[in-house]
């Protein structure tokens, strides 16, 4: 299995905010824009292995900073973290992208997946490299949250 870069599965979406995704407040509704995360984390995923079927695992952290409003221009950016066994993290940035092409952040989530085979069973996805210190420090840091979801499972959730 060849190792992947991150840049290799790097994921760039763009969304158009339409009146059907605000919620009561007038606002994008959490739940939409959690839809578009997970598709973006899902994309990321299956281009790191190459594989049809992967499995969102967890949303380890999703910060809501910003909202959102109808006909802003929604951008969520996804790029993997860490890889393990079976599983990966990949980590989305979504932004409000101004009429002047500034882009503010609004959300940041990671997302836990699980590569499954043609039986849906867990299998082996492709290590990462890791090219620069930023990479190296994400990596770090996905390995501490992966330990802290670990002992969250042992203590019954």
């Amino acid at each position: 299995m060849t190792s992947k870069n991150v840049s290799y599965s790097k994921t760039e979406q763009v969304h158009l905010v339409q009146p059907a995704d605000l919620n009561g407040g007038g606002r994008l509704f959490g739940g939409t824009l959690l839809k578009m995360i997970d598709e973006v984390a899902a994309i990321v995923a299956m281009r790191h292995t190459g594989m049809k079927t992967v499995t969102t695992a967890a949303i380890d952290h999703l910060v809501f900073k910003s909202g959102a409003y109808v006909n802003d221009l929604i951008v969520l950016i996804g790029y993997i973290t860490y890889t393990g066994r079976t599983s990966m993290e990949v980590r989305v940035d979504t932004y409000v992208e101004r009429s002047d092409g500034m882009r503010y952040p609004i959300n940041r989530a990671y997302v836990v997946l699980v590569a499954l085979d043609e039986n849906n069973q867990p299998t082996q996805v492709p290590a990462l490299i890791l090219e620069n210190d930023i990479q190296k420090e994400e990596y770090a840091m996905a390995e501490k949250r992966k330990s802290l979801r670990q002992k969250h499972e042992k203590g019954g959730f």
